[in-house]
């Protein structure tokens, strides 16, 4: 069984003292490959070393986290452009918007995200899109780019059917993670309705611990916890959803 993790922190600080173990548990559990969204200038380099210490296993991608838009954004994502113009990555990300503590720089946030999905479209490259509180500005800024082939996932996905159907429309997957096993989340519902060909995994660690870990530190291993639930909510076999969900990352990130 190939499960991917297709959004994943595991150059954060939190796995310094057993990454290898880390990855070693999740290879135990079918988990592969692992997707590294970028955040901004102060991470880039633990991630390269993270994808340069376990190559083809620790894939990277490139962008601006929307929480880290602040005054020097210009100067970020420059640094991003750079990177792209020296380098392949896997996909431009996470990029979007984020109005969940803070509105201080939403003009700033909605230019860079239209500027890395004009990246994303100028490398051909699926972008990885976060989101909060903010859904719909951010389906809204998608859509102006639905006739030009972009591709990418809506990460973290906990919104609406509507919100759902929505992104599956652009042409986006949705990247589902330890919410699902959330008891109040209400993306069972959702979910009940969608086909497993828009769906991707990810753990987005180590935030969103599924349960029976929620509140202790998120790793990739845990996804078969995911796995399992989606399993239930479709009423079909674990390696039914690792086989799509698998060939759909892959459709993703070529």
């Amino acid at each position: 069984m190939e499960i991917i993790d297709t959004h994943c922190h595991l150059y954060s600080d939190e796995f310094d003292s057993d990454i290898d173990a880390v990855i070693k548990r999740a290879e135990a559990e079918g988990v592969h490959k692992f997707y590294l969204p970028a955040i901004d200038s102060s991470t880039h380099n633990n991630m390269l070393l993270l994808e340069n210490k376990h190559p083809d296993k620790c894939i990277a991608m490139m962008g601006l986290h929307p929480c880290y838009v602040k005054n020097n954004y210009k100067d970020e994502l420059k640094i991003v452009e750079d990177f792209f113009a020296k380098r392949k990555f896997a996909a431009v990300g996470e990029i979007g918007l984020d109005f969940y503590w803070d509105k201080t720089f939403a003009d700033e946030q909605h230019f860079a995200f239209r500027k890395q999905i004009e990246i994303a479209l100028h490398y051909n490259l699926p972008i990885v899109i976060h989101t909060r509180s903010a859904m719909a500005q951010t389906v809204a800024i998608v859509k102006e780019y639905k006739s030009s082939g972009l591709t990418g996932i809506f990460h973290c996905f906990g919104g609406s059917y509507e919100e759902a159907v929505a992104i599956i429309d652009m042409g986006l997957y949705l990247g589902i993670g330890g919410v699902l096993t959330y008891k109040n989340a209400g993306l069972v519902a959702v979910l009940e309705k969608i086909d497993l060909k828009h769906i991707v995994l990810e753990t987005d660690a180590p935030y969103l611990t599924p349960v029976p870990f929620r509140g202790k530190r998120n790793e990739s291993s845990y996804l078969k916890y995911v796995t399992c639930k989606l399993a239930e909510i479709k009423n079909c076999s674990i390696e039914e959803i690792a086989a799509t969900t698998t060939a759909n990352a892959k459709s993703i990130f070529n």
